[in-house]
């Protein structure tokens, strides 16, 4: 196909979703409307698989109060839950949790699990991706960007398209990112970049390297990405052509699609880096599909996806429904998009064209516009603190290390947490990337902990109380990154821990032991 030609077509569909001036847009009557459709059909195409079988798909699409039913008959899962069912299709098994063969799985350890999770990728799943991606251009594409933005080339920094077969050869299994970046549509493929043959880079090092060769090549207008591995990116390309910064390279690139963490840790050091302002748009791609994305510059939140095969169920996050460690408990009560409340906290529960069903992501989010049904990722369930009832949550801590960048004025890109009980005394341990060497660890720690009690009542009761001491240790930003490197987690979608459970702490411990160790002979 002509490139002229699949310009044409990238025109058509952005200029059609232009002259609609509320696309894709759900108050909530309207969003639980329209989940009860798409319950019902993602049933429908579910009803003679085997686990449609096991749970009485039939039945529940007969009775008169279908989510009541499909609530009753179909218990919450977490992954433990669903592994069973998924490894046989794993194997190569059809018709399982979803109708048909499922050819990819999106391999998903989080950032606090050591094995790794296999989630099924159906081709309707793949299909409601670039769909969701469309709509997120449509929306950037209403923006003041440049009337040339159609003409020019896409950035997407993602996992490795190389995936590897299973053990009996009968499945692929990757990265998501990859998965999806493998998958791009024709007409859209001579935008995307990099190469094909950089995209199924397995090093992560090989595949910047040879991203910052072919760099001035690109005339990039947009960047979607993981914001630490974006930051280490420019860096390699304005020292290897020794520019003031990325916009003397790219005098086009205009907006940037971050996810997966919060920007506000990376958004000085990013800015650093920059010539001119840019816009930023923030999108929910899980690895169970493509939750929500930012709909305009100005929004609150994500606009969540209701119009792409997938059924919301929301979790209240409180100890009525889960334990101290995060775990979902039995009894635990759902809600759907109709019974939530502004500004409390909930886990997320999908159904999805995937086969995963009533199931737990791990993501905890937070309603901050009804009216437009728009979203803010507040942590993940296993990722908090709430070791004498401070109920911290990872939102409230980027939140304050947002603020002690500013007032330090210095980028601080990384940190990471352990709340301690030792002696009957409660602590939280804090580990945080600073490159500025005059820095007082205690100012930092008392500025930390009085942003902390500013953000958080419950953090704020405590540290009169049970939560006795802070400790805070300041290492170089490379320390992170080197730690990422020995874990096998250095590039693409790959985000350090904010909390670290007991096991990760013991090895980061040593490997900080080491990493001294090895300085002082040095």
């Amino acid at each position: 196909m002509p490139n002229s030609y699949r310009r044409k077509i990238l025109k058509q569909i952005v200029n059609a979703g232009r002259r609609i001036k509320t696309p894709f847009t759900f108050n909530q009557d309207k969003a639980y409307r329209h989940q009860m459709r798409t319950l019902k059909k993602l049933l429908q195409k579910a009803e003679h698989t085997a686990f449609g079988l096991e749970y009485q798909f039939s039945d529940i699409l007969k009775s008169k109060f279908l989510y009541r039913t499909y609530k009753q008959q179909v218990p919450l899962m977490d992954y433990s839950a669903m592994h069973s069912w998924w490894q046989k299709a794993y194997n190569g098994d059809e018709d399982v949790t979803w109708p048909g063969k499922i050819e990819y799985f999106a391999l998903s350890s989080g950032t606090s699990e050591g094995a790794s999770k296999y989630i099924p990728v159906s081709q309707d799943m793949l299909k409601s991706i670039t769909k969701a991606s469309i709509r997120q251009m449509i929306s950037i594409a209403k923006t003041d960007i440049p009337k040339d933005y159609l003409t020019k080339d896409y950035l997407m920094i993602s996992g490795s398209t190389s995936l590897y077969f299973n053990d009996e050869g009968k499945t692929y299994a990757g990265d998501l990112s990859g998965i999806t970046a493998s998958n791009v549509p024709g007409w859209f493929d001579r935008f995307s970049k990099p190469s094909h043959d950089i995209r199924s880079e397995k090093s992560w090092q090989n595949k910047i390297d040879r991203m910052v060769e072919e760099a001035p090549t690109w005339d990039v207008v947009a960047i979607a990405g993981v914001p630490a591995w974006i930051q280490i990116l420019f860096e390699n390309i304005i020292k290897r052509y020794h520019l003031k910064n990325i916009h003397d390279l790219w005098p086009n690139f205009s907006v940037y699609i971050w996810g997966g963490v919060a920007i506000e840790p990376y958004r000085k050091s990013l800015e650093q880096l920059l010539g001119q302002p840019i816009m930023y748009f923030e999108t929910y791609l899980a690895s169970e599909g493509f939750v929500a994305y930012q709909a305009k510059r100005d929004a609150k939140g994500m606009r969540l996806n209701f119009k792409n095969g997938m059924f919301f169920e929301f979790v209240p996050f409180n100890e009525d429904n889960f334990d101290e460690n995060g775990n979902m408990l039995a009894n635990a009560v759902s809600m759907n998009i109709k019974q939530v409340e502004a500004d409390k906290e909930y886990a997320i529960l999908l159904s999805t064209c995937s086969g995963t069903w009533r199931y737990l992501i791990g993501d905890t989010v937070k309603f901050v516009d009804l009216d437009h049904c728009e979203i803010k990722i507040t942590g993940r369930v296993k990722h908090f603190l709430s070791i004498c009832g401070e109920h911290l949550s990872v939102d409230n801590m980027n939140t304050a290390v947002s603020m002690l960048s500013d007032h330090l004025d210095t980028p601080i890109n990384e940190y990471t947490v352990k709340g301690l009980t030792q002696n009957n005394k409660h602590s939280h341990h804090w580990y945080i990337a600073c490159d500025k060497s005059d820095i007082d660890p205690k100012e930092v720690s008392q500025l930390l902990d009085n942003y902390l009690c500013q953000i958080n009542d419950d953090y704020a009761t405590e540290r009169k109380h049970a939560l006795k001491e802070i400790q805070v240790r300041l290492l170089p930003t490379d320390t992170f990154i080197e730690w990422m490197q020995e874990q096998g987690k250095f590039g693409s979608q790959n985000k350090f821990p904010r909390v670290l459970t007991n096991a990760k702490y013991e090895e980061w411990l040593m490997f900080l032991s080491r990493a001294q160790t090895k300085s002082t002979k040095a």
